[in-house]
């Protein structure tokens, strides 16, 4: 089957489905109880620092909404929660690589004198240069292991134990923190494979959005400029969950069919990121003088959140079965979710707050579902002829780079196929994207036939839809882990 270019690169945007207009910030009721294992945001990308195109970068952002200023006890991550990544590298929507981290919270009391018998604890985060962990109360650390096959049962190979830097306080607590974090950059042995690094720790808010006015009864202006509106998470923070892994660490090795009479390795990966709680939660009336102690938690590990593509959760699926989505596997998601693909309502919900912009008639929306739930054919669709439909994001490795300040936001309908929906870059605008593909876009770029959608099935779908945020490639590091440093609790 031929595709024109044009084509090509209006169904990569296809991947960002039906959604638009919000990351997957506090996105389910259950999620909004328990933040520390909230995921906002999944990046993976080849990375395109100097000397690193052998290497794949992936960061799953955690815990959303951070005031720079929340102390005393800032944004640790949870102790009793397992946060993964998953690599699904045939096809099958099943993990076949997984990283694992547990983290660890350790108290270090400060206690000086106050005019008593005897030394009194600080109720502060730290007594003085919190570069110096002598003078920090608490301290994280976190181990990670690699899991080959099923993320329970597979074979495991523990890949060490980190540290992890403190949550910028402020200017007084940290003379420098952007060398500070810099410090927790570790090497990654991965083995035979090679060698990656690895970074958690606070970074700046990734995601740029006018959070409140498109929750507002998307209180936008849609086609008005895309620079128009006001970025109102710039001034939070998240925490990073950081990793540049070596392509032949996530790639499958088995040779198979290519097409057109090849062999080879397929280049396409698939990744999502996870996190799983104990299944009981005991509550301690009586509490010990610590951290970590006003609670016993035990028995199976239970999935409570889960991100792939940008945005799904947040605004496809429906408000009843957010939960479910969270606690959900990829191999599932044709069973439990496909009609919030075919039959998606953010379009018609656009259409009656703007009645100018009419929804697209197609149904069921199977030019969503093409690169949506499968990936594109010839740019990050899986070769694996069984192939099972899933939500995850895709990214053919061995895709070109393309250096920050050459980036296109849009990604591949803006004619960059090394950008979103191939992977996602930090400079990729998701919401743009997505918005426009939601509406249509598709529709006018001519279709493989199965997709079934002409230009009369989207009236609106070539206008310019924006939420009126830019955040582009130069405003992020060019070097890993990419994301900024976060913002100052006190400047």
């Amino acid at each position: 089957m031929k595709y024109t270019i044009h084509a090509l690169l209006a169904a990569m945007a296809l991947c960002a489905s039906a959604s638009a207009v919000a990351s997957s910030h506090r996105e389910a009721p259950s999620i909004t109880k328990t933040p520390k294992v909230d995921a906002t945001d999944l990046y993976m990308f080849n990375s395109y620092e100097s000397g690193r195109a052998d290497y794949v970068t992936i960061i799953a952002n955690y815990l959303p909404l951070q005031d720079a200023y929340g102390g005393p006890n800032y944004f640790s991550l949870d102790d009793d929660a397992l946060y993964e990544i998953h690599i699904d590298n045939n096809g099958d929507a099943v993990e076949d690589v997984t990283f694992q981290f547990d983290f660890k919270q350790t108290l270090n009391s400060i206690e000086i004198p106050s005019g008593g018998p005897s030394n009194v604890a600080i109720p502060l985060s730290n007594a003085g240069d919190a570069s110096n962990p002598a003078n920090v109360q608490t301290s994280e650390s976190y181990g990670v292991t690699m899991v080959k096959g099923d993320r329970r049962s597979g074979a495991r190979t523990p890949l060490g134990n980190f540290n992890k830097p403190f949550d910028y306080i402020g200017t007084k607590s940290f003379a420098d923190y952007p060398g500070y974090a810099r410090g927790f950059i570790q090497p990654l042995n991965l083995g035979t494979c090679g060698a990656g690094k690895v970074f958690v720790g606070q970074r700046a808010e990734s995601f740029a959005i006018d959070l409140g006015k498109v929750f507002d009864l998307i209180n936008l202006n849609p086609l008005g400029p895309r620079d128009g509106g006001t970025n109102v998470l710039a001034d939070k923070n998240i925490t990073s969950i950081a990793m540049e892994i070596p392509k032949a660490c996530l790639v499958n090795a088995a040779q198979v069919d290519l097409g057109n009479n090849k062999r080879g390795v397929d280049p396409v990966i698939g990744a999502w990121t996870t996190a799983s709680v104990r299944q009981a939660t005991l509550v301690n009336p009586s509490p010990a003088s610590g951290i970590s102690t006003t609670a016993k938690k035990g028995g199976a590990w239970t999935q409570v959140s889960r991100l792939g593509m940008p945005l799904v959760n947040e605004v496809v699926i429906g408000l009843k079965d957010k939960d479910k989505f969270n606690a959900s596997e990829p191999k599932d998601d044709v069973a439990n979710f496909k009609n919030y693909v075919f039959y998606p309502t953010l379009p018609a919900l656009i259409q009656k707050l703007y009645p100018s912009a009419p929804a697209p008639t197609n149904f069921p929306r199977q030019d969503l579902v093409t690169a949506f739930l499968t990936g594109v054919p010839t740019i990050n669709k899986p070769a694996n002829k069984a192939l099972v439909p899933a939500d995850m994001l895709r990214l053919n490795t061995t895709t070109p780079t393309v250096v920050a300040a050459s980036q296109n936001d849009l990604g591949v309908i803006g004619g960059d196929t090394s950008g979103f929906p191939n992977g996602r870059r930090p400079g990729d605008d998701v919401t743009d994207v997505s918005l426009r593909v939601a509406m249509g876009v598709l529709c006018h770029a001519g279709l493989p036939p199965e997709a079934t959608c002409v230009p009369a099935d989207a009236k609106a779908g070539t206008a310019p839809f924006t939420d009126g945020v830019v955040k582009s490639a130069t405003a992020f590091d060019s070097v890993f882990p990419y994301l900024k440093t976060p913002n100052a609790g006190s400047r």
